[in-house]
């Protein structure tokens, strides 16, 4: 179990957490609503423009140095991000916040499950695999899903696994640079795709104002609060609570967007939330042990 080095008490980190999947959670609720005028391209470009530029003002990375081969994995890391969050966004057209979440939450999970590879993690995946089923798209039931949309959560799942290898490689970079740097790349990433989509109508002065609400609730924020939760929680405990951001994201999208799930869907975020859950408890214990 990971050593607690910071003043901030236990209470105090749990709290930072919630707060900061509550914040991420509202913040793309909100950022749906702008689907209809930017699309989900110049939607996921807003984010991260507004967040790159929040963070040039708070950390001013321009402090730091940085060498040739840290300016490559800092590459890779914004291109992950950026992609990561354009296929997320992407998602958000056709399927509901919490299940996007959800299979999002498969790549994290896929990676911890490859690395750890005890016997009981034949339990996890079957869990993953039980709740990714009620997921399918069945042509004649109600409650089915776009096929689209959960092939590009997906592959948003496979960007954030990728993402967190490559986030693992840059503990040599200040974390405040590492994230300025990496999600402006990110927004250079998506804005292409913006602009092909929009055009000129991607630049909306109007809209500028909800673009930096979004920026400051789905990044900015929850990125101070992590840093919190960070040094106050062990590894195991941040863990099992951020598993939990697939049913934040359920709950807020039923209450600001009005989504709601059908009974399948619902157990399939318990299935993999609790598959997430247990993978991280029996690969903390394998490693204090």
């Amino acid at each position: 179990m990971d050593k607690q080095t910071s003043s901030y008490p236990f209470s105090v980190g749990v709290i930072a957490l919630i707060f900061s999947m509550l914040s991420l959670c509202i913040g793309t609720s909100f950022a749906k609503g702008l689907f209809p005028v930017l699309g989900a391209q110049g939607t996921s470009s807003y984010r991260l423009l507004f967040s790159a530029l929040l963070l040039w003002c708070i950390w001013r990375p321009w402090r730091f140095s940085l060498n040739i081969g840290q300016v490559k994995l800092l590459l890779f890391y914004g291109v992950s991000l950026g992609l990561m969050n354009l296929l997320f966004y992407m998602a958000l057209r056709t399927i509901p916040l919490g299940v996007a979440i959800a299979i999002e939450f498969c790549g994290p999970l896929g990676l911890a499950l490859y690395s750890s590879r005890q016997k009981i993690d034949i339990l996890w995946i079957g869990l993953v695999i039980i709740g990714l089923s009620f997921l399918i798209p069945f042509e004649n039931t109600t409650a089915s899903l776009d096929p689209t949309g959960i092939f590009y959560a997906v592959c948003c799942a496979f960007f954030w696994a990728s993402y967190i290898i490559v986030g693992q490689k840059i503990k040599t970079i200040h974390p405040g640079q590492a994230s300025t740097v990496g999600i402006t790349i990110a927004a250079c990433v998506t804005l292409p795709f913006s602009l092909s989509h929009l055009g000129i109508e991607f630049w909306q002065p109007q809209l500028f104002g909800l673009g930096l609400l979004v920026g400051i609730l789905s990044s900015a924020l929850p990125y101070s609060l992590e840093m919190i939760s960070l040094r106050s929680l062990d590894r195991k405990t941040f863990g099992v609570l951020l598993s939990l951001e697939p049913a934040f994201g359920a709950i807020t999208a039923s209450i600001i967007l009005q989504e709601f799930l059908s009974l399948s869907q619902i157990l399939a975020i318990i299935c993999i939330v609790s598959a997430s859950i247990g993978c991280i408890l029996t690969a903390n214990r394998k490693l204090s042990s």
